[in-house]
């Protein structure tokens, strides 16, 4: 099969790949590397400090990108990087937003892929965006829990979805196939209420276990770091590491007995779950959004509903087998996987193939 040109986009907030948080930046370095090893010619839209080996870089963004102005001003620069490009292009796949592509979406014979990463998708916006398109556009959704928020008129708009999970580079994880009984529990993540640090925290301690907490703080946060987080912290039974970068973050989930994920919203993915299972590090999450997907409960880790039930769990761990995280980690969660998904999206589209196994 001939290789394609493909451009991805991604809003310009923060470079490809980030230095730290970023899940979204993370993905699209994924892809973007997938992709040109296996052949095809990217062009990637994004921040001007991306960073991405064999791949066309075309940079934008109005900082602060924050504000009516900057934000039109980006999309108008998407749209006519875009529209410079149209003759040159096989599939444009969209991680940003959907309004960059209104110009390009009545072109039929290129092919477009949308795909949302957060729990509020603008369902108005992608009938419109099918109408316009017809069967040259597929939306992706990176859970099945996403997609179960679809309205229940929404596939009379035409909209044709796909479910592709997130993954990471397994093999950048080092696997630790065991840490000590008395091992610290970990929470990574924004700290900031949806993401539960202050359920963390009050499960390490009906647990009786040690807590290490990695992550930014939000700016703007209502006093919540200083509320529920800092009185928390001695730096003995509870420490705050700050943000960590890839070893940071690596080296904190395969030393932690479980990681917490009690989180206060329909996770649309959560990709620390999978960093941990790639360390061998089983999950404690809620049973909100993803997280049941992602954590096979009594196999990978467990799905509780209050913190009392998490905290009676961390009791549990040592029956779990981390090898066992590793390895569901490999076959569900590989880089393959997700470049194997979006590129039988892209050959679908191009040449009216169904999509394989891959994509959902």
């Amino acid at each position: 099969m001939r290789p394609l040109r493909i451009a991805l986009t991604v809003d310009p907030y923060l470079p490809v790949p980030p230095v730290h948080n970023g899940g979204i930046e993370r993905l699209v370095d994924l892809l973007a590397r997938g992709l040109v090893e296996r052949g095809h010619e990217v062009t990637l839209v994004a921040h001007p400090a991306s960073q991405v080996p064999g791949v066309t870089l075309c940079p934008y963004g109005v900082a602060p990108h924050t504000g009516a102005g900057p934000r039109a001003a980006e999309l108008a620069q998407v749209a006519a990087a875009l529209w410079r490009r149209r003759g040159e292009l096989d599939v444009i796949h969209s991680q940003g937003r959907l309004a960059a592509l209104l110009p390009l979406l009545p072109l039929r014979r290129i092919a477009k892929v949308q795909t949302y990463q957060r729990d509020r998708v603008p369902w108005a916006s992608v009938r419109r965006a099918a109408r316009l398109a017809g069967d040259s556009i597929r939306f992706v959704g990176c859970s099945d829990s996403v997609l179960a928020q679809r309205p229940a008129d929404e596939a009379a708009g035409g909209a044709r979805w796909r479910r592709v999970w997130n993954a990471l580079a397994v093999e950048e994880y080092p696997f630790v196939a065991a840490v000590p009984g008395d091992a610290p529990l970990a929470f990574l993540g924004r700290i900031e209420p949806i993401k539960g640090a202050h359920h963390a925290i009050a499960i390490a301690r009906r647990a009786g276990a040690r807590l290490l907490l990695g992550g930014n703080r939000v700016d703007g946060d209502g006093g919540y770091f200083a509320r529920e987080i800092a009185p928390a912290i001695d730096g003995d039974r509870v420490r705050y590491l700050g943000p960590l970068d890839d070893a940071g973050k690596a080296a904190l989930l395969g030393s932690a007995r479980a990681l917490l994920m009690p989180v206060e919203w329909e996770e649309p993915f959560g990709l620390v779950m999978i960093e941990a299972l790639a360390c061998g590090t089983p999950v404690i999450g809620f049973a909100r959004g993803a997280v049941p997907e992602v954590v096979r409960h009594g196999v990978t880790g467990f799905v509780c509903s209050t913190v009392d039930e998490a905290a009676a769990r961390v009791a549990d761990l040592g029956a779990l087998d981390r090898r066992a995280a590793r390895a569901d980690c490999e076959a569900r969660f590989a880089a393959r996987c997700y470049v194997d998904a979006y590129e039988a999206i892209y050959r679908e589209l191009c040449n009216g193939e169904p999509a394989g196994l891959g994509a959902r």
